[in-house]
C-alpha cells in the first residue's frame, strides 16, 4: 500500500487559542481537579481547574505589566515543571508566543535560538541558565527581560500584574485566532543547526483533540475513574508540548517531574499514581530492566524469563486473534499467564504506580518483544510516530487494535504516503506552516501541504505505518551494499547490558560498530557473575563481557544478510552524551559527532 487516510474525528477549530480551554473549564467545572504539584515537602497536593484559571489569569496580568504583547516571543529554559505549564498559559493567554529551550543546551545553542526568534524576554529555571543566557546577552539586543523560576520569578509577576484589569487579559486572549503562531519549537539539530518550526493554535488544538476523541477511553485505568498522567518527558520537546496540552484540553489530572533517571521517576510513578503514561522506549526498558535484576538478585531469573516468555506468547495470540490470524490464548497458555500474574505481573506494572493500563510511546522505535510483554502483563503500549513539524503524534496504534512492532495508523483526519524513494509523507491539520526565517528548508520539505518527513517506511495492507530507517543515515558500504543502521542498533540495544550502539560503516568494507554498556546493568552483572568492580579501561577489556555484547551482535545480524551484518564491534569505556555533543536533548545519536569524537576507534575496527 501507498497511501492510506484515517477518517477524521475532530474539526479543525474556527475561533480561539489554546488557552481557553483553561477559562472555560473553569467556568463549567470549577472544582474538579486539574493539574497535581508537589508543595515544599514533596507531597502532591491537587490543583482545580479553578485555582490555575486564577494562576494563569494573575501571571498574564504580570506579563502584560512587565511589557509583553501580542505576538511578541518569550523564551523558557527549565526542566518539566508545573510553571512551565503556567507560564505557556499564560503566555498564549495574551498572545504571546513561547520559544522552548532545552536546559541543557550550550551558550552557542542559546545564543542562535534566542536571536533567529528575536525572542524579547527569557524565563529560566535557575541560575545556571542564567548564566548561560548572561553569557551570550550582550549578543541579544531584543533581549530586555530574564526572569528566574528559583529566584521568585513568579511571585514578582504577579505582584507586577496586581492592578491590571482582567478584561486586558481577557481581550488579548480573544484577539488570538487558530492560525496564530502558539510557538516556535525547535529541532534536535542531528544535522546542521537547528530550523524553528511555526506551529500554531490550530495545529495543537487538532492534534490534542483529535488524540483525545480518538483515545480518551484508554486514559482510564477503569471506567469512571479520573485520568490522570505524570510527565516526565521534556516540555522543549515536541511531545512533551503536546502531553500537556491535551491534558489540559482533555481534563486530564497532569503532574510534572523533572528527573528522567529512574531512582527519580519510579517513587513519584508510585506517589501520582497516574493512570497512564507517555514516555520513549527507554523508560519502558528501565522498568524491565529493574524487574529482570531484581527477579536475579533474588535467585529468581529462571522464573522471571518463564514469565517474558508466556506474556510475549500470550499477548502475541491475543494479537493474532484481533486480526483473524488465530483462535487466541489456549487454555494452558491462559493457566500460564495467571500463574505469574501475581508473581511478576502485577509488580511490573506497580513499578509504573500500580493504575497503569494503557501507555503510549514515542521519540524512537520500540522493539516488538518489548511491547509484546508490557501487552502480556497488563500494560497495553501503543506506538506512535511523529515529528516537530507534525506537532507530535502523526500515526497512533488505535486502541482496539495495536499492531506491535508497527508505529500504527495515521491519526483520525490525516493522510500517510509512501513516496517513490519510500520516503514517508504526512498530510492533516497537525502539519506546521513552515521554517521561521528559512523558506529554503521550507520549499523542500511541504509540497502542497503534503510533509516530507525524511524517514523512510512502509504502509503494511491495513495502513500500518513502519518506520525503516532515516534516508540521510542510509550507510553504502565500499562494495556498494546500502545499509539502513537504525533496526540493526535496536536489535544490539535490546541486550540488558547494552546502552547504546551506533553503526558505522559508510565507505568502508563492512559493517562495524560502537557499543556502550548501562552502568547500573553491568554492576549487577558483575555482582551476578561473582566478578569484583572493575574500573572503565578494565571493564571493557572482560572477555566475559565481550561474549555477553558478542550475543547481543550475532543476534542482531539474524535479521539481515551477511553483507549487511555486523563484522566486528568495539565497547567504548563511556556513553555516549549530550554534554559532549553525542546526543541531542531528545537522546537522539548525533552520528558525525560521535564519528569524529571516536575517529581511532572506528579507524581500529578497519585494521
Amino acid at each position: 500500500m501507498r497511501e492510506f487516510t484515517s477518517p477524521p474525528l475532530a474539526a479543525a477549530p474556527h475561533v480561539g487559542g489554546l488557552a481557553d480551554a483553561v477559562f472555560s473549564h473553569a467556568h463549567d467545572d470549577p472544582s474538579y481537579v486539574a493539574l497535581g504539584r508537589k508543595d515544599k515537602d514533596g507531597r502532591w497536593q491537587d490543583v482545580t481547574s479553578a485555582q490555575f484559571r486564577d494562576e494563569v489569569l494573575a501571571l498574564a496580568k504580570g506579563l502584560l505589566a512587565h511589557g509583553i504583547r501580542f505576538g511578541e516571543r518569550v523564551a523558557i529554559m527549565s526542566r518539566t515543571r508545573y510553571e512551565w505549564t503556567l507560564f505557556d498559559f499564560a503566555l498564549w493567554s495574551v498572545g504571546a508566543q513561547s520559544i522552548p529551550l532545552y536546559p541543557t543546551s550550550s551558550a552557542e545553542q542559546v545564543l542562535w535560538m534566542l536571536h533567529d526568534s528575536e525572542v524579547s524576554a527569557c524565563m529560566v529555571e535557575n541560575e545556571d541558565h542564567a548564566m548561560t543566557v548572561g553569557s551570550v546577552i550582550d549578543r541579544l539586543p531584543l533581549l530586555k527581560r530574564l526572569w528566574q523560576l528559583d529566584a521568585g520569578a513568579v511571585d514578582e509577576l504577579l505582584a507586577a500584574g496586581a492592578d491590571i484589569e482582567d478584561e486586558v487579559v481577557h481581550r488579548h486572549r480573544k484577539a488570538v485566532t487558530p492560525e496564530s503562531v502558539a510557538t516556535i519549537i525547535y529541532t534536535s539539530g542531528t544535522t546542521g543547526r537547528p530550523k524553528g518550526c511555526l506551529i500554531s493554535h490550530s495545529n495543537f488544538m487538532y492534534e490534542a483533540d483529535t488524540v483525545i476523541n480518538r483515545w480518551e477511553p484508554v486514559f482510564h485505568s477503569r471506567r469512571g475513574d479520573q485520568a490522570s498522567t505524570l510527565l516526565f518527558l521534556p516540555l522543549a520537546h515536541v511531545f512533551g508540548r503536546m502531553v500537556e496540552i491535551a491534558a489540559i484540553r482533555g481534563k486530564v489530572k497532569l503532574g510534572h517531574q523533572p528527573e528522567l533517571r529512574a531512582s527519580a521517576l519510579l517513587p513519584d510513578l508510585v506517589a501520582f499514581q497516574p493512570s497512564f503514561i507517555l514516555a520513549v522506549p527507554y523508560i519502558f526498558e528501565k522498568v524491565y530492566n529493574a524487574a529482570r535484576r531484581k527477579a536475579e538478585r533474588d535467585g529468581k531469573s529462571g522464573p522471571f524469563d518463564k514469565a517474558v516468555d508466556v506474556a510475549v506468547r500470550y499477548a502475541e495470540a491475543r494479537e493474532h486473534r484481533v486480526f483473524g490470524l488465530g483462535p487466541g490464548p489456549s487454555a494452558s497458555l491462559r493457566m500460564q499467564h495467571q500463574f505469574f500474574e501475581k508473581a511478576v505481573y502485577s509488580k511490573v506494572r506497580a513499578a509504573m504506580g500500580g493504575r497503569v493500563r494503557h501507555a503510549f510511546s514515542g521519540g524512537s522505535g520500540m522493539d516488538r518483544r518489548l511491547g509484546l510483554f508490557f501487552e502480556g502483563a497488563g500494560v497495553t503500549i501503543f506506538e506512535g510516530y511523529g515529528l516537530t513539524e507534525s506537532s507530535a503524534a502523526a500515526t497512533v496504534n488505535p486502541p482496539e487494535r495495536a499492531r506491535y512492532g508497527t508505529v500504527g495508523q495515521p491519526i483520525p483526519g490525516s493522510s500517510v504516503h509512501i513516496a517513490d524513494d519510500g520516503e514517508v509523507w504526512l498530510f492533516g491539520g497537525h502539519v506546521f506552516s513552515g521554517y521561521l526565517n528559512d523558506q529554503k528548508s521550507t520549499d523542500a520539505t511541504l509540497y502542497d501541504g503534503w510533509l516530507a518527513t525524511g524517514d523512510l517506511g512502509s504502509l503494511d495492507e491495513d495502513g500500518y505505518l513502519t518506520i525503516t530507517g532515516r534516508k540521510k543515515e542510509i550507510l553504502v558500504t565500499s562494495g556498494g551494499k546500502s545499509v539502513q543502521p537504525g533496526a540493526l542498533e535496536e536489535r544490539v540495544r535490546a541486550h540488558p547490558l547494552v546502552a547504546q550502539c551506533i553503526v558505522v560503516g559508510n565507505d568502508r568494507p563492512y559493517i562495524a560498530a560502537l557499543v556502550t554498556v548501562d552502568q547500573e546493568a553491568v554492576e549487577h552483572w558483575l555482582t551476578v557473575q561473582g566478578k569484583p568492580p572493575l574500573n572503565s579501561r578494565d571493564l571493557v577489556r572482560d572477555p566475559d563481557l565481550e561474549m555477553e555484547v558478542r550475543r547481543a551482535v550475532v543476534a542482531a545480524n539474524t535479521s539481515v544478510s551477511q553483507a549487511e551484518s555486523i563484522r566486528t564491534f568495539r565497547i567504548l569505556a563511556h556513553p555516549f552524551s549530550e554534554e559532549h555533543g553525542l546526543l541531542t536533548p531528545s537522546l537522539k545519536l548525533k552520528r558525525k559527532a560521535i564519528e569524529t569524537a571516536y575517529t581511532v576507534e572506528v579507524d581500529a575496527l578497519y585494521r
